[in-house]
């Protein structure tokens, strides 16, 4: 890996160099015209349970926030896909995380950064988040119980939660209690009849991430 990718203006895969390798991403661009300055950065479910950036629920989320007009980039943590290094239980893939946010902010040095995360990529958006300019944080079923949660500081910035009321996998009881328990509480959105990867409901889940954060989107791109 040499040079650095300039941002791309078409949708599709790129490579970066990461803090154990090579970082593959995909990126979701707006539809022409309707381009924010903003991108949003969106991370996988646990790597060891079959999370990529292939996930539906990940696609589902960076559709959601190009038909915004953010640029949308998924990426693979280490040792998943065709980015190299081994699953690192959160501290690794944090590092990933920072790394794929550096490059945007290289990039982009104007734009708004957003993050957003499934299940495990959540929690490692929220640790990401203390040392990023977040400008929102969407978090999609958070694995309070799963992962440490009692040393997630909130991020400084408006915040959405939303978690399936059906989910097999987290507790969502143990989510409303943490989330209860916050000084500064994100909007919560509790979604009744799904389970934890929000089967039959991903278009329900487009719709509460798009209203969710419509309010705050950053102006757009080109005037």
């Amino acid at each position: 890996m040499d040079a650095v990718p300039a941002f791309p203006t078409d949708s599709g895969p790129l490579y970066i160099a990461g803090p154990a390798g090579r970082l593959e991403l995909m990126v979701d661009l707006p539809e022409p015209g309707q381009e924010r300055a903003g991108v949003a950065i969106v991370c996988h479910p646990n790597p060891p349970d079959g999370g990529t950036l292939h996930n539906k629920v990940v696609t589902m989320a960076a559709r959601a926030l190009s038909e915004l007009g953010l640029a949308a980039v998924r990426f693979n943590f280490r040792g998943v896909g065709q980015s190299e290094g081994s699953f690192d239980n959160g501290r690794g893939e944090t590092l990933d995380l920072l790394a794929v946010a550096a490059w945007v902010r290289q990039q982009r040095p104007d734009d708004a950064l957003w993050l957003a995360g499934f299940s495990f990529g959540s929690w490692v958006a929220l640790q990401g988040a203390r040392q990023l300019p977040v400008k929102q944080m969407i978090s999609l079923a958070p694995p309070v119980g799963l992962r440490d949660f009692a040393s997630v500081m909130p991020p400084a910035c408006p915040w959405l939660v939303v978690m399936p009321e059906a989910d097999e996998i987290v507790d969502p009881q143990k989510v409303y209690d943490w989330i209860d328990g916050l000084h500064d509480k994100p909007s919560l959105v509790r979604m009744p009849d799904t389970s934890h990867f929000f089967h039959r409901r991903l278009m329900d889940l487009r719709g509460a991430i798009k209203n969710g954060v419509r309010k705050n989107l950053p102006p757009p791109r080109h005037g």
